[in-house]
């Protein structure tokens, strides 16, 4: 393997779009080490220059060039970033002249416009869904769960945090989990507060070698974390979950918006979420 590269997503608002572009383009090189820093808020030519002299300076000690992903939108900060030694990708070229062209208007090229009202109601909505999650997370408040658009559950560590808050945050949508445990595999029934919200269901597996090393990151060379404990467990969750009809999802090689991409289009939310 090469030696590590260094990328920088460069915005002018919070990077959360640099972010989730860049990380995608990325993620086609899964043989390249990449090392990911994210420079939010890079509104003014005062503030790139800073950037530009940081990265610059990050890259001399290896050698390695490095790369930055922007989506800026000031002229002059755009241009005062792109002199960085650095192979650099505006991830706006071309799209915002295509559709000025298209449109026949230039575009305003001020920063964080938001369209009203709507916007507004999408925000509280989305700061609503994540609330809700985080008071419903590992099984909490589960008398709460008439509220629920979704339960996730699954075994400890196949990613229901992590895609619950994902979906929260990105959609909107109330998302609960509840953990499976191996007191649940006894008589292959859900645990009582599942029952009732059986069409909310959706279950997450993975491969009993990636939850082993994901749980030995938790609790190093513990029973937990033991391959033979982890295939025990994903076979009864898997087999309990065939028994209840409840559909899912293998985790073992997606990225937590890939999973939540899937359980949006098999579940129909994909049709009412606010994107």
């Amino acid at each position: 393997m090469s030696a590590k590269r260094h990328v920088y997503f460069v915005s002018d608002r919070t990077g959360i779009t640099a972010e989730v572009l860049g990380r995608t383009l990325l993620g086609q090189f899964p043989n390249i080490e990449f090392e990911k820093h994210t420079l939010p808020f890079i509104d003014t030519v005062a503030r790139a220059r800073e950037v530009v002299a940081q990265i610059n300076d990050a890259a001399r000690p290896n050698g390695e060039r490095p790369i930055v992903l922007t989506t800026l939108i000031d002229d002059d900060v755009r241009k005062t970033v792109a002199a960085v030694d650095a192979l650099f990708l505006d991830l706006f070229e071309g799209f915002i002249k295509r559709l000025e062209a298209e449109l026949a208007q230039e575009s305003s090229h001020a920063l964080g416009l938001t369209h009203g009202r709507r916007d507004e109601l999408i925000y509280q909505q989305r700061m609503d869904a994540v609330n809700y999650t985080l008071t419903h997370d590992d099984g909490i408040n589960a008398q709460a769960y008439n509220k629920a658009d979704l339960i996730l559950t699954g075994v400890s560590r196949t990613g229901k945090t992590p895609t619950c808050l994902y979906l929260a945050m990105q959609y909107g949508v109330r998302a609960a989990n509840y953990p499976l445990t191996p007191d649940d595999f006894d008589h292959l029934h859900l645990p009582g507060a599942l029952p009732p919200f059986r069409e909310k269901l959706f279950g997450l597996t993975i491969s009993p070698e990636r939850l082993s090393r994901i749980r030995h990151e938790r609790r190093p060379n513990s029973r937990y974390a033991a391959i033979d404990t982890c295939r025990h467990e994903l076979l009864a969750a898997e087999k309990l979950m065939r028994k209840e009809k409840i559909p899912v999802i293998d985790t073992s090689s997606k990225s937590i918006e890939e999973i939540a991409i899937s359980i949006l289009h098999a579940t129909g939310l994909i049709d009412r979420v606010k994107l």
